[in-house]
Order: structure tokens, then sequence, then C-alpha cells
């Protein structure tokens, strides 16, 4: 069974920034980036435990081809997704926006 979704409000804007930077370097780049974004988002949903715990009860899901990383919790059936960052950004950047 899949698991119900919830998305951060910082989290569109972390995927439209990513996805504008990549358009950027080259046309249909971009697309290909929100494909993997959401490849990635619904293996989460699949099989949300799958990813070990990197900071309290927080999961980190690698997109491939692309040095992005999707930090969530699984909680009550429900994966609650915080943030979706690059790889080479402060880890305590996403973890401020945790509750």
């Amino acid at each position: 069974m899949t698991a119900e979704l919830v998305l951060a409000p910082e989290v569109e804007q972390d995927v439209s920034e990513a996805c504008s930077w990549y358009n950027e370097r080259r046309i249909g780049l971009g697309a290909e980036f929100l494909t993997c974004v959401d490849a990635c988002i619904q293996s989460i949903c699949r099989n949300p435990e799958m990813h070990t715990i990197v900071y309290r009860n927080f999961r980190r899901g690698l997109v491939r081809r692309f040095p992005y990383t999707i930090f969530y919790e699984y909680v009550n059936n429900t994966v609650i997704i915080y943030a979706v960052f690059h790889t080479s950004q402060n880890p305590l950047k996403w973890r401020r926006r945790i509750p």
C-alpha cells in the first residue's frame, strides 16, 4: 500500500529553483530533473522504510542522476517531505525546517 504524501511548503521552492538552474544549463534538463525527483518520491511512498534514519526520525532518499537528496519523515502511513537539497549544502540547513 502506498503511503499518503505531504510536502512542506518549502519543497516546491527547492524543486523549482533547481529545475530553473538545470534548464539554464541545457533545455530539457530541468524536465529530466523533475522526472528523477518524482521517481524518487514515488519510490519513497511505495516503500517509506527502505531508507535508513539519518537524524532522529528523519530519512534521506537520493535522487538518481542528480546530486540531490530528499529528506522525509514516515509517520502513521504518511510520508512528509521537508526538503529537496543539493548534496553539497550544509546539512544544518534542512534540519532547521523540521518540527
